[in-house]
């Protein structure tokens, strides 16, 4: 029996990798929609768009500068264009305030891409400047996998794993582990070492959603809290409403009787709210 050359398993993982990452790419699109719909950002930020599109950025002039990489700049190239479909979508009904800020965010993009392209085309050449760029790339994807520690922090603190979807923790996890195994197949370790922590969390995002899922305390059970007590247990609830990610808090807040309105996401980077991936990683 034949098997398959490294060439072939490499060629495999990646077009999985880049089916998966489709479906995650995608993912925000019932956001988009709820968004369209109300005609408003309703506190939904656009912080995670932004850094997915600057991930994907480098990672396609990563692709560009490394041979035999069609498989990286197709999946990226994609990517560019459906994080710029979200933002201008997103711009197009945010607030007045939340309009600057993204425009803000997206200049500092451009601005960080433009120090990248300066850095590794007038200070390395050759092998060094797609070394320099992995680097880059590989350190930045790492800081982006570490993100979901915070929507972690937030599951275990509220006992609730209604913002972290176990569907969309399982489609990060296939994610990492094919371009994973692409990484690995290929030699290129600045896509296969990041995906390792990838990985990791997302297994423990499943296993904490196992351990949680069935803790009870959903919507129903924060609104017979809230319109049972008026007194210091009420306060201590608005202050934990105060503490949630502004994505979260309208969903919680529509629960709660209106009378009581207290006053998103930085998805953590990322307190990704798990409703928006959080990360589009490969």
């Amino acid at each position: 029996m034949e098997f398959l050359t490294t060439e072939q398993l490499a060629f495999i993982f990646g077009l999985l990798g880049n089916i998966v990452s489709f479906m995650v790419f995608l993912a925000p699109m019932p956001t988009f929609y709820r968004i369209y719909k109300n005609k408003s950002s309703e506190g939904f930020q656009s912080i995670p768009y932004v850094v997915a599109l600057l991930s994907a950025m480098l990672l396609l002039y990563y692709g560009v500068l490394k041979t035999n990489a069609i498989l990286i700049i197709s999946i990226n190239a994609f990517g560019i264009a459906i994080e710029v479909a979200y933002l201008i979508f997103y711009i197009t009904y945010a607030p007045k305030k939340e309009k600057i800020f993204t425009l803000s965010l997206v200049l500092l993009v451009n601005v960080v891409f433009g120090l990248t392209l300066a850095i590794t085309v007038f200070l390395a050449n050759g092998t060094k400047r797609v070394t320099a760029l992995g680097w880059i790339c590989a350190v930045f994807n790492i800081g982006v996998f570490a993100a979901p520690l915070s929507i972690m922090r937030q599951v275990i603190r509220t006992k609730s794993v209604e913002y972290m979807p176990f569907t969309l923790s399982l489609f990060l996890t296939l994610c990492a582990t094919m371009w994973f195994f692409y990484g690995l197949f290929t030699k290129d370790y600045y896509i296969a070492l990041p995906n390792v922590l990838g990985f990791i969390f997302g297994i423990a995002q499943m296993i904490l959603y196992m351990a949680y899922k069935n803790s009870g305390k959903n919507h129903g059970d924060v609104e017979a809290k809230m319109n049972t007590d008026h007194d210091g247990d009420n306060l201590e609830m608005m202050f934990d409403f105060s503490t949630l990610s502004s994505t979260n808090r309208p969903q919680l807040m529509r629960s709660v009787s209106d009378t009581y309105k207290p006053s998103y996401l930085v998805p953590a980077v990322r307190k990704w709210s798990m409703d928006e991936p959080n990360y589009h990683r490969i």
